[in-house]
Formats: C-alpha cells, sequence, structure tokens
C-alpha cells in the first residue's frame, strides 16, 4: 500500500474511478501529518471517502481529487497508515480557490458516517484510567497503565447501531472516551516526544458486556471486542488543534446525563499512555487507542440500582472540540 498510493491501490482493488490511477503521491520528502483539519470517512455502499468538513460542508476528497486531477488519499486510513497529509493539505487549499471543485462539497446532513478508522492495524484500549472511575468502583488505582484490546469487526460509525448479542449476554455498558489516532511510528518513544507522533483525536465508545468481561474468568478482550463494540467518530480533528489532557467528556443515555468529567482526571495522561505503550507494542500510523473511561458508569452503582443498557436505548457521547458521537442499540 505505502509503495503505491492509496487511491491506485484503491482503483486496482475497483473501488475507484480509472481516471485517478494516474495520480500519484509526492516524493517521500513530502510525507507528514496534516494539520488544522476535521477528517471524516464518508460511507458509500461498501465504499469509504475521506471528507473534509469546513464552512463549505464536507469535501468530498476523492471526488475534489478527480476534479482537480491531483492526487489525495482516499480514505482516513489511507491518510494515517501513507503519511499522506500534504497531499490532502495540497487538495484541501486547491479546493477551495477552485470553482470546478465546489461540487465536491456536500451538506453534513447528506453524508452517512463511516467509523473515523476502518482498518487499523492495532486498536490498543487503557483500562482505569480515570481516578473517580476506578474509586467508583472499588478498584485500585493502577501503578502503570492497564491494556487490552479490540478487534477491527468491532468498528462502528456516528449513526450507527449495535445489534446486542443478547443469546449470550445481558450486562451491557457505556464507556464514553477520548480516542488517540497515531500517525507516525513510535517504538520506545519518551514522554517529551510523544505527542509529536499524535495525527488527531476522536470521540469513541469502549461499549462492553460486564457479564463477558468479569464474569468469564476475568476474560476483559471477550467482553469488549464482540463485534459493533467500538463506535468510533464521528469526526477525526488534527492533533494540532486538541490540549488532550483538559477536555470535557460526557455520555447520555435517552437524553439522560450518565457521565460527566474531563480528561485532567486520566491517572496517565496522553503522553505517559503513548510513552508506555510504545515500549512493549510498536505504535504503526493509523494505530488507535482508547483512552480509559470516567465514572458514572452503570457498573459503579450499587448493585440493587444497575439498570443495564437494552434494545431500543439511544446513547450519545461528546468530547470536548471532537464532536458528539450517536448510536442505538438494537
Amino acid at each position: 500500500m505505502k509503495g503505491t498510493g492509496a487511491v491506485w491501490a484503491m482503483a486496482v482493488a475497483g473501488r475507484l474511478p480509472a481516471t485517478l490511477t494516474k495520480a500519484k503521491p509526492a516524493g517521500p520528502e513530502a510525507h507528514g501529518m496534516t494539520r488544522g483539519l476535521i477528517l471524516l470517512n464518508i460511507r458509500r455502499g461498501a465504499e469509504y471517502r475521506l471528507g473534509v468538513k469546513n464552512e463549505k460542508g464536507i469535501l468530498d476528497v476523492v471526488e475534489a481529487a478527480k476534479i482537480l486531477h491531483m492526487h489525495a488519499p482516499a480514505t482516513i486510513d489511507d491518510l494515517l497508515q501513507n503519511e499522506d497529509g500534504p497531499s490532502l493539505s495540497a487538495l484541501v487549499n486547491a479546493s477551495a480557490k477552485s470553482k470546478e471543485a465546489q461540487k465536491a462539497y456536500l451538506k453534513e446532513d447528506t453524508v452517512e458516517f463511516g467509523p473515523v478508522v476502518t482498518r487499523p492495524e492495532k486498536i490498543v484500549c487503557i483500562g482505569l484510567n480515570y481516578r473517580q472511575h476506578a474509586i467508583e468502583i472499588g478498584a485500585p488505582i493502577p501503578k502503570q497503565p492497564v491494556l487490552f484490546n479490540k478487534f477491527n469487526t468491532a468498528l462502528n460509525s456516528h449513526k450507527g447501531t449495535i445489534k446486542l448479542p443478547v443469546e449470550y449476554a445481558t450486562k451491557f455498558d457505556y464507556e464514553a472516551e477520548m480516542v488517540i489516532a497515531i500517525g507516525r511510528e513510535a517504538k520506545a518513544v519518551n514522554e517529551a516526544d510523544a505527542l509529536s507522533c499524535v495525527a488527531g483525536y476522536a470521540t469513541g465508545n469502549d461499549f462492553t458486556a460486564r457479564d463477558l468481561q468479569l464474569e468469564t474468568g476475568g476474560q476483559w478482550m471477550v467482553g469488549k471486542t464482540p463485534d459493533q463494540f467500538a463506535p468510533l467518530g464521528p469526526y477525526l480533528v488534527t492533533a494540532d488543534q486538541i490540549d488532550p489532557d483538559n477536555l470535557k467528556i460526557e455520555c447520555r443515555v435517552n437524553g439522560e446525563t450518565r457521565q460527566s468529567s474531563n480528561t485532567s482526571d486520566f491517572i496517565f495522561n496522553t503522553r505517559k499512555i503513548i510513552s508506555y505503550v510504545s515500549r512493549v507494542i510498536t505504535l504503526k500510523p493509523g494505530d488507535i487507542i482508547f483512552t480509559g473511561t470516567p465514572q458514572g458508569v452503570i457498573q459503579g452503582k450499587p448493585k440493587d440500582q444497575q439498570v443495564w443498557l437494552k434494545p431500543g436505548d439511544k446513547i450519545a457521547c461528546s468530547v470536548e472540540k471532537l464532536g458528539e458521537l450517536k448510536f442505538e442499540l438494537v
């Protein structure tokens, strides 16, 4: 993928117009992360396309690239994994000046969202990373980050649905989270340099089946990674615009606020998370990290007040400056 360019690879797979296959990315010196943008993946049938949100609407990057005969990454995954930020920035700037490219802008209310990423190499998750959350469930404050994982089949989108696996679980719980998207390889990176490896941040929900997580021998992964259990979006906001360690975070169920906190309650801040994870796992561009959830989960309530989520419930999660993620349970 990296050797041929994202648009070329997708065209070979039959997913993009052949007219785009001639476009080539700039040379290696032009690789890097993009800045100052709000990104999303647009879903069109079985295809995903990179979108850029601005005051004109949502720029369909694939369509704009075709109109302007320019190279651009086809999806957020291609942007991150190929470190193709300069190409995207050039296209966005050219589109803003081109009358022809105006037809590539879409109204946001007509867009179907995809997950912010669709094929990360790794989905790393941090458990017990808010001090008040650890206290509410009676867990000791961890001395180092608690790691687990999800798989790509768990990825879900803004305005998506989760089909609850009621045939083998009943105790469903929400976990609003800030999610880190990696934009540069990180191997044993020190804390001082850790944020330089971040491409952007998104709102996510580490949806959980507590009975699978806690009543099957402590198998966190089993309770965390059933299909559709990782809603993510609506946007990826580039890292230069965000202070990740001072953001309000909330979760609402059927309009009722259940979680309300701030990432300043992190036990391990964003630099520490990235540095710690990168010591044991090489982080690659396009990988994502769920950073933990604040207090207010159903698990933290007294047992006689634990009313687990059910089909028909509507969940909304928001992280300051990153947007509101909505999904429904079926």
